[in-house]
């Protein structure tokens, strides 16, 4: 059975139209420059013509992978998801116990996150040591850096900024 991959309409968004450039203009694009290169004779000694095979390559895998999250895509709408315990698209603060310092993240989609914004994929370790969460709760993780121990401070929902403005 596929698994869903939960998102928010942002991220549906974002890569339906990566999706639609590929396949209306960077595709085509790539293929006229395939066909210049042939012009150019032998196809052994043609780098031209090599580049722009291998790019054509690259664009194909990578529609074939957008297709593959799209249709595996379920869109989720964090403002009506309850947030007294940690969910998709809840904004969590926590406490690092052992430096006292607080960090806050974000749970949203894979193809979402950006960790240096606080956006954390949901298939995160830390995140899948979160979901279930409530306030006051203590856990540990274990993060690339080591195990971690942790206090939730607070979990709500507020609108996911996904851009630098």
């Amino acid at each position: 059975m596929e698994q869903k991959e939960p998102m928010t309409k942002y991220g549906f968004q974002r890569l339906s139209d990566e999706l639609n450039t590929l396949k209306t203009i960077d595709l085509p694009a790539v293929n006229a420059e395939i066909e210049r290169a042939k012009e150019y004779g032998d196809l052994k000694e043609n780098s031209e013509y090599h580049a722009a095979r291998e790019k054509q390559a690259f664009i194909g895998n990578r529609i074939a992978e957008l297709g593959d999250v799209i249709s595996r895509a379920q869109i989720v709408d964090p403002s009506e998801l309850e947030h007294a315990r940690v969910s998709f698209g809840s904004t969590v603060v926590l406490c690092d116990l052992a430096s006292d310092e607080e960090v806050t993240y974000t749970i949203v989609g894979g193809c979402e996150s950006n960790p240096d914004m606080g956006l954390i994929s949901f298939n995160s370790p830390l995140a899948k040591a979160l979901l279930g969460r409530e306030e006051g709760d203590e856990f540990s993780a274990r993060l690339p850096g080591g195990e971690k121990t942790f206090e939730v401070v607070e979990v709500k929902y507020q609108e996911i900024v996904f851009e630098c403005r």
